[in-house]
C-alpha cells in the first residue's frame, strides 16, 4: 500500500494565481502563512497560460506565484493542465474531443471534454507534462504534482472513434481470437456473433437503451484501463525528469480502478471531500447518514492509501450557476469536516479554495473567503483548527486507522451491476444500510476492494468481513474466502451472490454458484419484491426478533449437518422457509443471508453472530461518530458530533484530551458539531 507520508498533519488550500491581479497575490500568500498552512495547489486548469499558442511555452506567471509563495513558506503542488484542453488545441484537431454514445461530439464550454486515446491529445498532453516537469524539477518549492484533475469527473463513458478504435486493440489484448471474443461475450444469444474485428465497437445506441450486458462490462473494464494508461504516461515523463517530487491525483468518480492507478501510476491516493452535498438529496430511508455519509466514502479512500490527502476540502457553500449543490457550513461544520477527513487517514489537507471565484461556472462555489476579501465566520473556524493541528498534529501523522470489521467492495460487481437490475440496485442499499448500521453503533469499519487481493493473509487482520451481494465471484476470490474462514474468520453474504463467473455469465450451478461449499446452503426458491409485495417478514430462532426484509428475498435449504438455520419467514408461500443460516467452516464459519440488508435486520445478524464488538472505553449517542487511529504506542480517539444540538458522552477509564491537554473521565458534554480527541494516559 502507498500512503503520504509526512512528520505532522499538514493544511493548505487551492489557490488560482491566473485569476487574480498580480497585487492581490502578495496579500494573499501572507494571510495564507498566518493560517500557518503548508502548502498551495495550483495550475490544474491552466493550460493556455502555459501554452498560449501551439509549441509555445510561457512559465511566467506561475514562475512568479510559485517564488512569492516560497517567500512565505509554502510548498507548492502542481497540476498537470489536462483537464482542460485549449481551445487552439480543440479547433485544429477536434479528433481529441470526447462523444455521446449516438456520436454527439462534446465542445468546449465545460471541462473534461477530451478524451484518453486520442493519439494527438497523448501528443500535446506529453509535451506540457514534460515541459511543465522538467522546468520545475528543480525548484525545491515544488513538491508534488497532481495527475489531471478529477479523472472522470463530470463524465466516465468514452465513445469517441479513437475509443471505438483503442477498444479493437484491448480487445485483441486480452481474447486474442473472435471465438473466444464471442464465447465471453455469449453473442451466439439474439444472433450478435462477430465475424470480422471491424464489426466491434464499444456499446451503442441498442433498442430499449439494452447492450449486451457482456460488453458493456468489459467497456467499463476498458475505460479505466484507458484512465490508468493516460495518467501512467504522465507520472512516466515526471519520473523521467525528477524523483525528488511526490505524484498523486485526486478522485473518486466512476469507472476506475483506483487501486491499480495507484499501484501502477502514483505514490499515494488523493480525495476531494465535500460533505454538504447531501443537502441537495432527498434521502427518505431510515435515518440517513447525511455529512456522515462522507465518511464511507474516506472509507474506501483509506483502503487505497492508509495515509492519504485531501485535495479539496469543503470550505463554503457550494453551486454552478445551472445548479445549487448545498448551503453555507454551519459554525463548527468545516472543522468537524475537517476532523472527519482526518480521523480516516487524511494527513494532509487542503481547503477548496481559497476565494469564490468571480467568473465562470463555479463563480458560486464559495471558497474561505468571498468577492468582499473581508474575514468571515469560516476564516475563523479555519484559524482555530490551524491552531489545533499545530499543538497536536505530530502525535497523529502517520497513525493507522483501527477496525475489525470489513465491508468489501468490488469494482467488477459495480460495473456489472450497472446493467444488471437483479442485483445492481441492491449494492449501494446494503452498504448503506450496513455501514449506519456499524456507525450508529460505533464499530468502526473498513471498506476493502476485493479484486485487488491476492493472499488469504490480507484478510486476516479483520474478524468479520461481509460481501453483501457479489454476484461475480472469481475461483481465485472464493479460494481467499475459504481459506480466511477455515482459520478462524467470520463471512457474512447476501443475496444474489456467487452465480456469475469472471465474464459476467451466469454458472451453470444451483444458485449460490460457487458458493455452495463454502456457505452450506442451496437456493430453492427466489422472489423480487416490489410494490405489490414490498416486504416479507423474517423471525430470528433464538431471538425470537420479528424483522421485515425488502427488495428480494431467498429460501434457502442447508446441505450437510454443519450449516445451522438462524432465521426463517413468516410466510405460507415459501412454507416458512429458511433465509438465513450460519455455517460451520474448519474455525471460522459463514453466514448467508437470502436478503438485501437493512439496518434492523443486520444489527440483529450482528447480535447472533456476537459481532457486536462494542468499545468499553466509552457510552456514545448514535448521533456521535466515533474513530480510532494508531500507532505501535498509543491510540488517538476521535468522538464527532454530527449533530446540531449538544450531546452527552461517557468516558468510562482516564483519557488525555489532546485539544486541552488534561485528563479527562465520566460524562462530559460535546457541543453540536464538536470534536474531541483522546489518547490513553500516559
Amino acid at each position: 500500500m502507498k500512503n503520504f507520508i509526512t512528520e505532522n498533519l499538514a493544511l493548505g488550500v487551492c489557490y488560482y494565481p491566473e485569476h487574480w491581479p498580480k497585487e492581490l497575490w502578495e496579500q494573499d500568500f501572507k494571510r495564507m502563512k498566518e493560517l500557518n498552512f503548508s502548502y498551495v495547489r495550483m495550475a490544474e486548469f491552466a493550460w493556455t497560460v502555459l501554452e498560449p499558442q501551439e509549441g509555445v511555452y510561457d512559465f511566467t506567471l506561475f514562475d512568479e506565484a510559485i517564488e512569492m509563495a516560497a517567500q512565505f513558506d509554502l510548498k507548492v503542488i502542481l497540476g498537470t493542465p489536462t483537464a482542460t484542453p485549449p481551445v487552439w488545441l480543440t479547433h485544429n484537431y477536434p479528433e481529441v474531443l470526447n462523444a455521446k454514445k449516438d456520436g454527439t461530439v462534446f465542445h468546449p464550454g465545460m471541462r473534461r471534454h477530451y478524451n484518453y486515446n486520442s493519439k494527438k491529445y497523448w501528443e500535446f498532453s506529453e509535451k506540457i507534462v514534460d515541459k511543465l516537469s522538467n522546468h520545475y524539477k528543480n525548484n525545491k518549492n515544488v513538491v508534488g504534482w497532481q495527475i489531471d484533475n478529477e479523472l472522470n469527473c463530470e463524465i466516465d463513458e468514452f465513445y469517441s472513434q479513437a475509443d471505438h478504435d483503442q477498444f479493437k486493440v484491448w480487445l485483441k489484448n486480452k481474447y486474442t481470437t473472435l471465438n473466444n471474443l464471442n464465447e465471453a461475450w455469449g453473442t451466439v444469444f439474439w444472433n450478435q456473433t462477430y465475424t470480422d474485428w471491424s464489426q466491434v465497437y464499444l456499446t451503442r445506441t441498442t433498442v430499449r437503451d439494452s447492450p449486451n450486458p457482456r460488453q458493456a462490462l468489459d467497456e467499463k473494464r476498458f475505460f479505466s484501463d484507458s484512465a490508468i494508461r493516460y495518467a501512467d504516461m504522465q507520472a512516466e515523463v515526471i519520473r523521467k525528469n525528477t524523483s525528488n517530487q511526490w505524484i498523486t491525483t485526486n478522485g473518486m468518480f466512476g469507472h476506475i480502478n483506483n487501486h491499480e492507478l495507484t499501484q501502477q501510476a502514483l505514490d499515494f491516493y488523493s480525495y476531494d471531500s465535500y460533505p454538504n452535498f447531501h443537502k441537495i438529496i432527498d434521502d427518505k430511508s431510515i435515518a440517513p447518514l447525511e455529512d456522515r455519509k462522507w465518511s464511507f466514502n474516506l472509507s474506501k479512500v483509506r483502503d487505497i492509501s492508509n495515509n492519504f490527502a485531501v485535495m479539496e476540502q469543503q470550505s463554503g457553500p457550494g453551486g454552478w450557476t445551472n445548479r445549487i449543490e448545498h448551503p453555507t457550513p454551519k459554525h463548527g461544520q468545516i472543522r468537524l469536516w475537517t476532523y472527519q477527513s482526518i480521523a480516516h487517514g487524511a494527513d494532509l489537507i487542503t481547503y477548496f479554495r481559497w476565494r469564490t471565484a468571480t467568473k465562470g461556472q463555479e463563480m458560486y462555489w464559495h471558497g474561505i473567503y468571498d468577492y468582499g476579501n473581508k474575514e468571515n465566520h469560516r476564516v475563523k473556524e479555519i484559524t482555530n483548527v490551524s491552531s489545533e493541528l499545530e499543538n497536536i498534529g505530530k502525535q497523529i501523522a502517520g497513525t493507522q486507522y483501527q477496525a475489525e470489521v470489513a465491508l468489501a467492495t468490488s469494482y467488477i460487481n459495480d460495473w456489472d451491476g450497472e446493467n444488471d437490475n437483479w442485483y445492481g440496485n441492491y449494492i449501494n442499499t446494503s452498504n448503506e444500510e450496513i455501514f449506519k448500521t456499524m456507525q450508529y453503533h460505533h464499530i468502526p469499519v473498513d471498506i476493502i476492494n476485493t479484486d485487488s487481493l491476492s493472499k488469504a493473509e490480507e484478510l486476516t487482520k479483520y474478524k468479520t468481513i461481509i460481501l453483501p451481494h457479489f454476484a461475480i465471484i472469481t475461483e481465485s476470490l472464493k479460494e481467499l474466502l475459504q481459506d480466511y474462514a477455515v482459520n478462524g474468520g467470520t463471512l457474512i453474504f447476501g443475496a444474489r451472490s456467487g452465480y456469475k463467473n469472471e465474464h459476467g455469465q451466469t454458472r451453470m450451478l444451483p444458485f449460490p454458484g460457487n458458493l455452495r461449499d463454502l456457505t452450506g446452503v442451496e437456493i430453492t426458491n427466489f422472489t423480487r419484491l416490489n410494490f405489490k409485495e414490498p416486504s416479507k417478514t423474517i423471525r430470528f430462532d433464538q431471538s425470537k426478533d420479528s424483522l421485515e426484509i425488502n427488495d428480494f428475498a431467498e429460501v434457502l435449504e442447508p446441505i450437510n449437518d454443519k450449516a445451522q438455520v438462524i432465521a426463517s419467514y413468516e410466510d405460507d408461500e415459501f412454507e416458512h422457509g429458511p433465509a438465513i443460516t450460519k455455517h460451520a467452516i474448519g474455525s471460522g464459519k459463514v453466514y448467508y443471508c437470502g436478503a438485501v440488508f437493512n439496518q434492523n435486520m443486520f444489527y440483529a445478524l450482528l447480535k447472533e453472530s456476537n459481532n457486536l464488538l462494542y468499545n468499553q472505553d466509552f457510552e456514545l449517542p448514535s448521533e456521535v461518530e466515533y474513530a480510532c487511529r494508531k500507532d505501535v504506542e498509543r491510540n488517538y480517539y476521535f468522538i464527532l458530533n454530527f449533530s446540531g444540538s449538544s450531546k452527552k458522552i461517557k468516558i468510562n477509564s482516564v483519557k488525555q484530551d489532546l485539544h486541552f491537554n488534561k485528563e479527562i473521565q465520566g460524562e462530559v458534554e460535546l457541543e453540536k458539531y464538536g470534536v474531541m480527541i483522546l489518547t490513553d494516559k500516559s
